[in-house]
């Protein structure tokens, strides 16, 4: 991976990478929706990140971002959901007259995935846990996840060509 410059390296992400990591992934969102025509903004709400409204439609959307940085070797890991997300996130889409859906993002070594799918069907694919539920990317589940139909996806594949030893 990365050219073989990185694979050896302990990477230490900066104290800040969990904000820029949340940053980035509500953006890249934003920016896939709009570039599909989607009129969307980010708000700085509790329980919603992006409300959003497609063109050809008047329904509105009301989007939590989860997204989650991985070092290589950990890509696999699940990205969780704390359980409180789901009561917040509802409560928030009530006061804003929209549905609640979920995107989730994950930096996985050199590709990017990106979901987004409803709550409902959400919490109908995923197992529950006593705290949290389980968004799984094992290969297996990536591979479902592109079969199904009720999650859009996208990726993005890149490299880093060079960088600071």
């Amino acid at each position: 991976m990365f050219g073989g410059f990185l694979d050896n390296m302990k990477l230490k992400k900066s104290s800040r990478h969990a904000k820029i990591t949340g940053d980035f992934c509500e953006n890249i969102i934003r920016y896939w929706l709009s570039k599909y025509g989607f009129e969307c903004a980010i708000i700085d709400h509790t329980g919603i990140d992006i409300i959003a409204r497609r063109l050809r439609s008047k329904e509105v959307i009301g989007i939590s971002v989860k997204g989650r940085s991985r070092n290589v070797g950990k890509e696999g890991t699940p990205l969780s959901i704390d359980n409180d997300n789901f009561r917040k996130i509802k409560k928030a889409c009530k006061a804003f007259k929209c549905k609640p859906y979920f995107a989730l993002v994950i930096d996985a070594g050199e590709k990017i995935y990106c979901y987004i799918l409803s709550l409902k069907h959400l919490l109908a694919l995923q197992r529950k846990g006593k705290n949290t539920y389980s968004w799984h990317m094992k290969d297996k589940d990536i591979e479902r996840y592109a079969k199904d139909r009720k999650i859009i996806s996208f990726e993005f594949i890149y490299r880093t060509i060079n960088w600071w030893e």
